[in-house]
């Protein structure tokens, strides 16, 4: 996963991944800021998913 590509299009992204995941607020969203962990982590507290499954998850959604 390269995180510049996540960050460079992030303000971009941000209306799809909170689609992805509702739970994501916009303050969530500004504080994640395109960060591949902070993504993670979010994902870990408001779905109570493990760092694996997260980040798993989150590569399989910037792949496509």
């Amino acid at each position: 996963m390269n995180n510049d590509r996540i960050e460079g299009n992030w303000n971009e992204m941000k209306g799809k991944v909170q689609q992805q995941w509702g739970k994501l607020t916009n303050d969530d969203l500004d504080r994640i800021d395109g960060k591949r962990t902070e993504l993670v982590g979010k994902l870990q507290q408001h779905y109570g998913k493990s760092k694996d499954e997260a980040e798993r998850e989150v590569d399989d959604y910037f792949a496509h």
